[in-house]
């Protein structure tokens, strides 16, 4: 953190009494370009919600036109895109290139010259400037913010050369966030590389009963919702089996007395969902690296039991979950309408493969990829805080 409070303090502007306190809609304005039919107008690409990714101003996903969408609200390179639907999950983002988006996302660029169209998604990536977006959101269930109360957000604008001398600095900071994203992808990509062609070589010899000798199951005691304080009892959300990783604070409070220590959560626990309203993300699996104690797996997650061979490559279990053979077995086997299940019974009856030397050496393999993967997201996390850091020193509220 020294180096971030260091470049913390070189971006951080020297005077501010230059600066002009200004409301957002005075130096920037909505866009309300529309295409009634995209396609025809040559564009290619959409954008909703789930291409922006938190945190993340570069936009790296999108989908294609043919596909079909209903999307006419029209965005061009440089202008800012900004998710008005649940403003907590920080999404802003910046294309590089035309297209159509949804309608839970405001495209934004600066009105006038006063502004510099480069330092206004730093703007919006603020503290400040979420805190409003969410305070002036209303529902409930899918909270939006609006044009209105947006524009009401107030900041200080700094001259045009201090603004310059700020994105110098901001921009930089964030290529250093982005190739630590585009690292740890690189690394999610050779991991998944490794199990298809691990795949590709072995044939299953058997079912996963052969490998797991028991799926435990939680419960799910009465909780008022709120997530679990770090020294509060909790359940598990079926959100803390991440896709690799599992995701601590993803559980809800639970009273003393509702707790289950029988079901508590251990460092080294193999962790799966059974249930989920993505029916990709069931039979979602997770190895538990450590954890506090005090959590609880809910009726929605499984920790995998595994044979006394399988104790010794529980990394090439969890990652033989996500081939395509055993993933096409789940997908075939979901039960339910609004949120999908598997019963323990299908689960366990996937395929897998024999525990070999080629397994075992599978089984490191995925190992040292996991250890990269950890080691790149903890980097990430830093230069994420860094970049944070720099953030709110340089954009006076």
């Amino acid at each position: 953190m020294t180096g971030g409070s260091e470049m913390a303090r070189t971006v951080a502007p020297k005077k501010r009494s230059a600066w002009t306190k200004v409301a957002f809609g005075d130096c920037v304005r909505l866009c309300t370009e529309r295409s009634s039919d995209p396609e025809a107008d040559g564009f290619e690409r959409y954008i909703g919600l789930e291409h922006l990714d938190p945190g993340e101003l570069r936009v790296r996903r999108w989908g294609d036109l043919a596909n079909g969408v209903t999307f006419t609200n029209v965005f061009r390179p440089g202008q800012v895109l900004f998710g008005k639907r649940r403003a907590y999950q920080r999404k802003v983002a910046v294309a590089d290139f035309s297209g159509v988006c949804s309608g839970d996302i405001y495209v934004l660029e600066p009105k006038g010259d006063a502004l510099l169209p480069d330092l206004l998604p730093f703007i919006c990536q603020t503290d400040a400037f979420f805190e409003h977006a969410v305070g002036t959101s209303a529902g409930s269930l899918s909270p939006r913010t609006n044009w209105e109360s947006l524009a009401s957000f107030e900041f200080a604008l700094p001259p045009i050369a201090e603004q310059r001398r700020l994105v110098g600095g901001l921009t930089a900071s964030q290529k250093a966030v982005a190739a630590l994203a585009h690292l740890r992808d690189q690394v999610s990509t050779l991991r998944l590389a490794a199990i298809h062609h691990f795949e590709s070589q072995v044939h299953a010899g058997s079912d996963l009963r052969g490998l797991v000798t028991e799926l435990e199951s939680g419960s799910s005691p009465p909780s008022t919702g709120e997530e679990a304080g770090a020294h509060e009892l909790g359940v598990l959300k079926v959100s803390a089996v991440g896709d690799w990783e599992f995701v601590a604070h993803e559980a809800k409070a639970v009273a003393p007395g509702d707790y289950d220590e029988s079901v508590e959560v251990h460092g080294g626990d193999l962790l799966i969902a059974r249930a989920n309203a993505d029916p990709d993300s069931v039979g979602r699996s997770c190895l538990v690296d450590s954890v506090r104690s005090g959590l609880m797996l809910s009726d929605k997650t499984w920790r995998a039991h595994l044979s006394d061979a399988a104790q010794e490559v529980p990394y090439g279990i969890l990652a033989w979950t996500k081939c395509k053979a055993f993933r096409t077995h789940v997908r075939n086997q979901l039960n339910g309408t609004d949120a999908k299940n598997i019963s323990k019974q299908r689960f366990l009856a996937g395929p897998a493969p024999l525990i070999d030397s080629a397994f075992k050496d599978f089984d490191a393999q995925i190992r040292r990829y996991c250890a990269a993967a950890r080691m790149t997201a903890d980097r990430l996390a830093d230069a994420q805080r860094c970049y944070q850091l720099v953030l709110e020193r340089a954009i006076a509220q």
